[in-house]
């Protein structure tokens, strides 16, 4: 009886979700989809926690609703993560996406170029990045100069040891088993002209 009682919780959860985000994305502005996604997370779980108080929940104790509380915040987050965010992200989504929008297929070649000349306009890449990045607080732009915060560092610290030292060394990239993405900027050019002081 219980067990189903928390399946029926976690169900409402997912709808109470779905209900507060569309109204979330549709209503309001928002500054970045991935933290709107989780704020709509915990908006959910708090009205979660008022009706896990009715009377149908009664034969849950308080450790009870905490966990179920705990287990669809988790839930949320997954959800933020997974649907949301990857969409709004996902350079494989836009792939595909695009090989629709012509026919269903485009030639092997073009990919790079499309991803160079479409993808980063469309969807306005530098611009959603950087405003993430701002909302984030790892980087400020002091006259017109984009600059690193600590906790930027502190971020590109962490990826650049994640990259080298747990990212998989033998990644099929085109039939070719390869290390490259564990270091993508050994070939990187050196000389540039975009650095600021």
């Amino acid at each position: 009886m219980k067990s189903i009682k928390v399946l029926n919780a976690i169900v409402m959860y997912i709808f109470l979700y779905a209900i507060i985000y569309t109204l979330h994305v549709l209503y309001f502005s928002v500054d970045v989809i991935f933290y709107a996604a989780l704020f709509d997370t915990i908006i959910a779980a708090i009205v979660m926690g008022i009706i896990l108080n009715m009377s149908y929940f009664s034969p849950f104790n308080n450790l009870d609703r905490s966990l179920i509380i705990v287990i669809v915040i988790l839930l949320g987050y997954a959800i933020s993560i997974s649907i949301p965010t990857v969409i709004d992200r996902s350079l494989s989504f836009y792939i595909l996406e695009k090989i629709e929008q012509r026919g269903g297929g485009v030639l092997f070649s073009s990919i790079e170029g499309i991803i160079k000349d479409e993808y980063i306009k469309e969807h306005r890449l530098a611009d959603v990045r950087i405003t993430e990045q701002l909302m984030s607080g790892t980087v400020v732009i002091d006259e017109g100069c984009v600059k690193l915060t600590d906790s930027g560092r502190s971020i590109v610290k962490f990826s650049n040891f994640f990259r080298k030292h747990l990212l998989p060394k033998k990644r099929l990239l085109m039939g070719t088993y390869t290390d490259d993405l564990t270091s993508p900027f050994r070939d990187s050019v050196s000389e540039v002209n975009y650095r600021c002081n």
